[in-house]
C-alpha cells in the first residue's frame, strides 16, 4: 500500500495539481489586490465616492456588546467583480492555450 501511495504521489497529475493550487492561491491574492486597490476605488469615484465594502443594510443596530446585524451587499459586489476578473483571465489563458495547440498541430501536419 505504501508503494502504491508513492507511485500515486509521483505521478505528474498530482504534482501538476499541487502546483496549480499554489499558483491559484497566489493568483487569488493578486486578483483581490487588483479589485480592492485599483478597480473599486475607480468605480467608487465614478459613482460618487462610494466605498463598496461599506455598502450594507443594517437590520439591527449594535447594542452594547452585541454587534450589528447587517446585509453587507458591498462585499458581495466586490466578490462578484473579483469573480468576473478571474473568469475573464482564465478565459484568455484557455483561448491562448487553444491557439498554441492549434498552431502546434498545424506544424505537425506540414
Amino acid at each position: 500500500m505504501l508503494q502504491e501511495f508513492k507511485t500515486f504521489i509521483a505521478k505528474g497529475n498530482v504534482l501538476d495539481l499541487a502546483v496549480g493550487v499554489v499558483i491559484g492561491a497566489a493568483f487569488g491574492k493578486i486578483t483581490t489586490s487588483l479589485v480592492e486597490d485599483i478597480i473599486n476605488p475607480v468605480l467608487g469615484l465614478i459613482i460618487g465616492g462610494v466605498d463598496f465594502t461599506q455598502l450594507k443594510i443594517v437590520l439591527k443596530e449594535a447594542v452594547g456588546e452585541t454587534p450589528e446585524v447587517a446585509i453587507k451587499y458591498g462585499n458581495f459586489i466586490q466578490t462578484m467583480i473579483q469573480f468576473l476578473i478571474i473568469a475573464w483571465v482564465i478565459f484568455l489563458i484557455v483561448k491562448l492555450a487553444n491557439r498554441l495547440r492549434l498552431s502546434e498541430s498545424l506544424k505537425k501536419e506540414e
